[in-house]
């Protein structure tokens, strides 16, 4: 009797803790995501009169007129996006495979420091490092001065996020495509790299996601244009630029824009995210069937 009684008490006990640290994660959690939508619904609600059609068709109106749009800044950070993705994720992805998969010996510790180094530099001084060995070189700023301080700084997102994700992986897998005759390159390639595809993906959004609201490193590689892109060797409007001049003018119109260019960028970072989940999630049902 005394020991089905103290069982009763144990397992009580058990269950408030389990409660409160239930609690505890919640809250957390709404912590968490409350500034999310605090920021979201409060750009929402100063950006969404900004838009319509002539927003994402038009060009920026003459200084002190009304009206215009931002069509330009949206297809030039569209277009060095989209050139810093193309060459940063197998960049990215095979560094990260080196790191989590050959993690002895002196080459991997020194790259492994240069991608912690470069994931923490200050993006104003990648943008000064790509004006020397780019703007300078080519005298003028462009599209791929642009790009290029884009790629330097998501590469070390990706580098780092898929050698994490690599590494949960269990090793036995690895060992049992090893064991089955199966070349390494081949096992890297089928099994983890496809066994671990959804992190990898995380971490290429990530990266797009940080490089979509670079404003400093533009400023000083792409610096800004106010007609359409024509060469990409010329100087290219890019949306985070646009929305910088236009918030600190004195015009309420522009300043206005500067709000939905803001809820522009948000919301495309925002597809971003909900398409690759999407995608993830049709593969799985897909390998499920």
């Amino acid at each position: 009797m005394e020991l089905r009684r103290l069982e009763h008490v144990v397992s009580r006990r058990r269950k408030i803790k389990n409660y409160i640290m239930q609690s505890l994660i919640g809250l957390a959690a709404a912590v968490a995501v409350v500034p999310l939508f605090a920021v979201f619904i409060y750009v929402l609600q100063k950006g969404a009169p900004a838009l319509n059609w002539n927003f994402f068709t038009h060009l920026p109106a003459p200084t002190g007129e009304t009206g215009g749009g931002m069509g330009n800044a949206i297809l030039g950070s569209l277009i060095m996006i989209c050139m810093a993705t193309i060459i940063g994720v197998p960049v990215g992805v095979f560094g990260g495979v080196y790191l989590a998969e050959y993690p002895t010996g002196n080459l991997p510790k020194v790259f492994r420091m240069v991608v912690d180094l470069l994931a923490s530099l200050p993006s104003i001084v990648v943008g000064l490092f790509v004006y020397v060995i780019a703007v300078v070189p080519m005298k003028g700023f462009s599209a791929y001065g642009g790009a290029v301080a884009l790629f330097i700084l998501m590469i070390p997102i990706i580098i780092k996020t898929t050698e994490e994700v690599l590494k949960l992986l269990p090793q036995h897998v690895r060992e049992a495509g090893l064991a089955l005759g199966i070349p390494r390159w081949r096992v890297i390639v089928s099994i983890v790299l496809r066994g671990s595809v959804s992190g990898v993906i995380t971490g290429v959004v990530l990266a797009i996601a940080r490089i979509a609201g670079e404003t400093a490193p533009l400023l000083i590689t792409a610096f800004g244009n106010r007609n359409w892109p024509q060469s990409l060797s010329q100087p290219t409007a890019s949306l985070p630029v646009q929305i910088y001049n236009y918030a600190i003018s004195p015009y309420e119109d522009w300043q206005q824009q500067a709000w939905g260019g803001a809820f522009v960028l948000v919301t495309l970072v925002f597809v971003i995210n909900i398409t690759a989940r999407m995608i993830l999630r049709d593969r799985k049902s897909g390998s499920g069937k």
